[in-house]
């Protein structure tokens, strides 16, 4: 039974810092291109950032690229998020996703790409 599990979520403020971790479990972790997308109260899931099987090749969505950055640790089967400057705007459910899909952005960047979800943790900045 495949099992993706975030935390690190909280509330902080303004220009604070916060570590989410995706530990993944049931899958061979080191095959799967792993991504984080979010999602604010009464808006659409949205892409975050990706990263790549084995290559560590990332892409960042334009809204958070400088201040967000994604990282893995293959041997802890673990997909990290470290989100830094915050701003009220980030505030949403974060959620790590797993695919096998070709090395594309344009799979990386698809919800409907990915082929497990963890449940998500909840960021919220205030100002």
């Amino acid at each position: 039974q495949v099992q993706l599990v975030e935390s690190g979520g909280g509330s902080v403020q303004a220009g604070g810092s916060l570590r989410l971790s995706c530990a993944a479990s049931g899958l061979t972790f080191s095959i799967y291109a792993m991504g984080w997308f979010r999602q604010a109260p009464g808006k659409e899931r949205e892409f975050v950032a990706a990263i790549s099987r084995s290559d560590g090749s990332t892409y960042h969505a334009d809204s958070v690229k400088g201040r967000f950055t994604i990282s893995r640790d293959n041997a802890r089967n673990t997909v990290y998020l470290q989100l830094n400057s915050l701003k009220p705007e980030d505030t949403a459910v974060y959620s790590c996703a797993a695919q096998r899909g070709p090395m594309v952005r344009s799979y990386w960047v698809s919800a409907a790409r990915y082929d497990y979800w963890g449940q998500g943790t909840q960021v919220t900045v205030s100002s």
